[in-house]
């Protein structure tokens, strides 16, 4: 249906940036540019009415930047589609999880090209490698501006952190300190941490829905695309008693952004030495 299309857009754009997944303005009404992230490729999908009750298609590669390889577009366009056969569920909006498997599947089509840092990407696991915490010092937080929608109201928090010890101490201080947080349905939370063992950068990420079901994976992942490092950030919702669907990723990356940028944390930081 269309409200689902144009919800969609919006949390794509608002997660991975403007311009995304956009209406093609030069051929059928039906059909969207969508640029594949740090990939250099814009497929070209065709979204029916009907959609996500119907499912999309993939018809074709828009564009390829002028450095990749040959075939690449095309090897794109394959795997674009086998993912999209194997996540649709009729009924349920895609779009996201197309981006999400797709760029996992790429990363392994050419891990030849990943770099010697090691990454941990998965929600809701405790890491064993952790630094300790060097300080008893509450955590700075920076908030972002309050908004609200159908009376369900979100707030961002942003701090800097040294390891995951000190974002899990942080997370419990504002829950035990701040009396409107720890009433809060939901404190989605994500951290990424980049530190120096023996010499190589060594990186660390987690996040943690609290019963916003993927809303943590979708704040990982404005980290990840804003490239910032040794930061947590808590999202609070109060939920209002209106569902707002698709729309409230939209909103919870919104003003984790806002807390971002407003701490000055938007700039890749450098290795703990």
């Amino acid at each position: 249906m269309i409200e689902d299309i144009e919800n969609e857009i919006e949390v794509i754009n608002s997660i991975y940036g403007e311009g995304t997944l956009e209406r093609a303005a030069d051929v059928a009404p039906q059909s969207y540019h969508l640029a594949i992230p740090q990939k250099a490729v814009t497929l070209r999908l065709s979204i029916p009415t009907q959609y996500p009750n119907a499912g999309l298609q993939i018809t074709a590669v828009d564009s390829v930047g002028p450095a990749s390889r040959k075939g690449y577009g095309t090897r794109v366009l394959e795997v674009a589609r086998e993912v999209l056969q194997e996540s649709f569920t009729p009924g349920q909006v895609c779009i996201f999880d197309l981006l999400q498997d797709l760029e996992q599947r790429l990363a392994q089509d050419f891990v030849a090209d990943a770099s010697e840092d090691q990454e941990v990407s998965q929600c809701n696991i405790s890491h064993e490698i952790d630094a300790p915490i060097e300080t008893t010092t509450p955590p700075q937080w920076t908030v972002s501006a309050t908004v609200t929608e159908k009376k369900s109201v979100f707030v961002a928090r942003s701090c800097a952190i040294k390891s995951t010890s000190e974002a899990q101490a942080a997370i419990t201080h504002l829950l035990s300190t701040d009396k409107r947080a720890s009433k809060a349905t939901h404190n989605i939370n994500a951290y990424r941490i980049r530190i120096l063992v023996n010499g190589h950068d060594v990186t660390y990420q987690d996040c943690d829905d609290d019963g916003e079901d993927a809303a943590g994976g979708r704040l990982l992942k404005l980290l990840q695309i804003m490239d910032v490092w040794n930061l947590l950030v808590v999202v609070s919702r109060w939920y209002g008693g209106v569902k707002l669907g698709p729309a409230r990723f939209g909103i919870i990356n919104a003003v984790a952004r806002d807390a971002i940028v407003a701490a000055g944390l938007a700039k890749q930081s450098e290795p703990q030495r």
